[in-house]
This record gives C-alpha cells, structure tokens and sequence, in this order.
C-alpha cells in the first residue's frame, strides 16, 4: 500500500518484508516500505478495510482491486474494477459521505 503513495502504482509485496497490522499479514516490495507502513499504518491502509469505496457508498462490501485505485486527500481508496472506478471518480466526496454513512454498520458484518 506504500507504493501508491511513493511510486503512483502497485507494487507486489513480499513475504520477507512483512508486517502484522489489524489482524492481517501485509507484504511490501521493501523493507523501507514495510517501515513506512509500521510507523503510520492509518496513513497507507486502504480505507474501509480494502473492499471497494463505491459499494461501501451503497451499502454493501465488494472487494477491492489492487489495480483500481485512488487516492483522495491523502487516503487510498480501492474500487471493484477499473469500470467501477470511473463511477467513483464522478463525485468522489459525495460517495465518500455515503461510505463514511454505511461503514459503522458494515464493518463488522
């Protein structure tokens, strides 16, 4: 997740540069991005837990794609696919409203 902050895309983890954060194992292309993700995981995780920003907006949990992403006001954002991103991209703070609305009740579920 520290690649699309620093690089502008995504990059494959791997197992030898892992942390354990929020009950999930997370793999970095480096020990630098490992570090990074260590010291302010809040900051490079994907909001609403990886599933997709747009379906969250509507009230349900569709998974997240690693390769259709945002990043709005310094938080990454995942989609369902690239398709669904350009709908996010219509109005992202009006879908983000929505998901911050629906995500107490969907996070648990």
């Amino acid at each position: 997740t520290v690649a699309y902050f620093a690089e502008g895309r995504a990059i494959k983890g791997d197992a030898k540069f892992q942390h354990v954060w929020s009950g999930a194992k997370w793999n970095f292309a480096s020990a630098a991005n490992r570090d990074l993700f260590a010291a302010a995981p809040e900051k490079y995780a994907p909001q609403y837990g990886g599933f997709c920003a747009y379906g969250v907006s509507y009230g349900a949990k569709p998974k997240g794609s690693g390769e259709a992403w945002s990043i709005h006001e310094g938080k990454l954002y995942l989609n369902l696919n690239r398709a669904i991103r350009v709908l996010w991209r219509t109005d992202i703070p009006g879908y983000i409203a929505k998901a911050e609305a629906n995500w107490p009740q969907l996070k648990d579920r």
